[in-house]
């Protein structure tokens, strides 16, 4: 098949996955449920996506389309692209009939503007590959009470996928960044959930110096294939560490400015947290916030699943926990509701920004059923709360323990 065919065949894939399945998906009985840190029991069950190439993500929303991956789906070491989770703000943009003649507008505050078409940046540039953790600003809304706005992520917003592309600093320093660039502004090409073309669904930027990060990157590659469409192909950012909002999909345009960016996404209440703490469930003031940057600190169980049947009293435990700029420390784990904790083997990352495998085996008392906790503590000394704190109206940085449940057979 052509490149060209393929991308076609990408966009059918695309439009059809707004179709979805119901299904169950709890072992336990009816009714047994935890109070924050697992995703909420549905009485018929998730909604599944159903789209070739893609693993049965559930699916939190149709328009736009937002998939998030199943705990037990997050055991790999690298998030293989299939089961990595989808997250879009608009449409899905067609697809180019020549994906290396896609141009890439970098202009502002710089001393030479450019237009460059994929394929020479793809020549221009060094090309380089980290795995790193991609996560949605919203992953972990779900745990907060009352209710907050937006799509219920629960921990499956995120996945740490082998990146392949190109400095942005490398870019933005053959553009000749000006002393009086402050932040960037970045635009795609979804279209606004109107159809408005000429409206940006959203467009948010970072400081400078997050920009110039090495690990900042313009993206073509996912886990040595060309970028797919649904994330972002032919060409994308990846922000690391940060709001997955930042890692413009369908990337056009970088526009270097001399003050904060204000486009479609960086103001109100969006990726915002309340400065002064506030009550749960109220208004808020849009003037007393801070714009979210890097991710909290989070562990997640990725084996064995929650509502697990085990024949063992001995419990093998897997997952992967990570903490946006910082490195994770420790892991510990308690199976008597945090009365005592052990700690887990944890690995250090390949590199920067990667998630990290935790790892544990812990011998229960008797047969019966269990609660399994897990809480990351990064190299700050911030450890997860046993709840979501710091409620705000857009339901940001919610990271509770997280919690598993087991039976054990007699």
């Amino acid at each position: 098949m052509r490149r060209s065919e393929t991308w076609k065949a990408s966009r059918r894939n695309v439009l059809k996955g707004a179709g979805v399945a119901a299904a169950g998906v709890s072992l336990l009985p009816a009714g047994i449920a935890l109070a924050q840190g697992t995703a909420p029991s549905a009485a018929k069950g998730p909604k599944l996506l159903e789209m070739e190439g893609k693993a049965k993500l559930i699916v939190l929303g149709d328009k736009p389309l937002n998939a998030e991956t199943p705990a037990e789906m997050t055991d790999d070491d690298v998030t293989p692209t299939d089961k990595f989770f989808i997250r879009n703000n608009g449409l899905v943009p067609d697809a180019p009939a020549d994906a290396k003649a896609w141009k890439i507008k970098i202009d502002g505050e710089v001393d030479k503007p450019m237009d460059i078409t994929l394929g020479n940046l793809m020549s221009r540039f060094p090309n380089v590959s980290y795995k790193m953790m991609l996560e949605c600003g919203g992953n972990g809304r779900s745990f907060f009470s009352p209710e907050a706005r937006g799509n219920q992520w629960t921990n499956g917003g995120a996945g740490c996928a082998e990146w392949t592309g190109v400095r942005l600093a490398d870019v933005l320093k053959a553009a000749g960044v000006k002393p009086s660039a402050v932040y960037t502004g970045h635009y795609g090409a979804d279209p606004h959930l109107s159809g408005d073309t000429s409206k940006p669904s959203i467009s948010r930027g970072v400081p400078i110096a997050k920009a110039m990060e090495p690990h900042t990157l313009i993206v073509f590659k996912m886990n040595g294939k060309d970028l797919p469409l649904i994330h972002g192909g032919p060409v994308r950012l990846i922000v690391p560490g940060w709001a997955g909002s930042s890692s413009t999909k369908w990337l056009t345009r970088i526009w270097v400015r001399d003050k904060q960016h204000d486009g479609p996404g960086m103001g109100g209440f969006s990726y915002r947290l309340a400065k002064t703490p506030i009550v749960p469930g109220s208004k808020g003031d849009e003037k007393d916030t801070v714009i979210l940057e890097a991710m909290p600190v989070r562990a997640v169980i990725s084996f064995p699943a929650d509502g697990a049947k085990l024949a063992s009293k001995k419990l093998d435990l897997r997952g992967h926990a990570w903490a946006g700029e910082n490195e994770v420390k420790t892991v510990d784990i308690s199976t008597d509701y945090g009365v005592t904790w052990k700690p887990a083997k944890v690995d250090a990352p390949p590199n920067k920004y990667a998630w990290q495998r935790f790892t544990a085996s812990v011998d229960l008392p008797s047969a019966g059923y269990y609660e399994v906790w897990a809480k990351a503590t990064d190299s700050k000394g911030v450890t997860q709360p046993f709840v979501a704190g710091n409620w705000n109206p857009q339901g940001y940085g919610g990271n509770p323990i997280n919690r598993i449940r087991v039976l054990i057979a007699s």
